[in-house]
């Protein structure tokens, strides 16, 4: 039993502000599985329950010299999980809003085949592409373009494999659609031609 397990949440706050690793790993170990079942709660969804959870024990570690002294450790944990989950909601909404009128106009786009070519298609998949949330492009990109594995871009970006492979799902998930309305136009150009 650790010595740090007896510490108090602001020992600990005090201790993470001094770049305590123990202190981390008390918080982490004191803090994990509590913080996840409010995300799972909250989402319903085990793989973003525990991508929440890790992103915010990385920005605990990473930010920990600006934590508040006067605040619980345990009640900082709670609201920058419950602010994440809003976040992550609030950009899946977003996202599908996105999607639907994307898909519209893709299902113009094919019913106007005649006007589009095979670089306008390519340059509508890069658009696309851009269009991504930073972080999940970057991945998509290093895997995609760079043909880095989901482990090279865990370490190149100091995330885990997982957080990778589902960034790497998303932006598919996204995309997918797209390119099947795209390569449908195509068809139809190369058809017509």
């Amino acid at each position: 039993m650790s010595v740090y397990s007896k510490f108090s949440d602001q020992e600990l706050t005090v201790l993470l502000k001094q770049g305590d690793r123990l202190a981390f790993t008390e918080a982490y170990s004191r803090y994990w599985a509590e913080m996840y079942y409010h995300a799972f709660r909250l989402l319903k969804d085990e793989e973003n329950a525990k991508d929440v959870v890790q992103d915010i024990f990385s920005n605990l570690w990473l930010k920990s010299a600006s934590l508040n002294l006067e605040a619980k450790l345990s009640g900082h944990l709670y609201i920058a999980v419950r602010n994440k989950v809003f976040n992550l909601i609030a950009q899946k909404k977003v996202r599908n809003d996105y999607l639907n009128s994307v898909a519209a106009f893709f299902s113009d786009t094919v019913n106007d085949a005649s006007l589009l070519d095979e670089k306008e298609i390519l340059a509508i998949v890069e658009a696309e592409i851009q269009n991504l949330p930073p972080k999940m492009k970057e991945i998509f990109e290093l895997s995609r373009k760079e043909n880095l594995s989901h482990r090279e871009i865990a370490e190149k970006l100091n995330i885990s494999d997982q957080t990778v492979k589902k960034q790497v799902q998303n932006a598919l998930k996204i995309l997918k659609p797209k390119i099947r309305a795209l390569e449908a136009g195509l068809f139809v150009l190369l058809f017509m031609r």
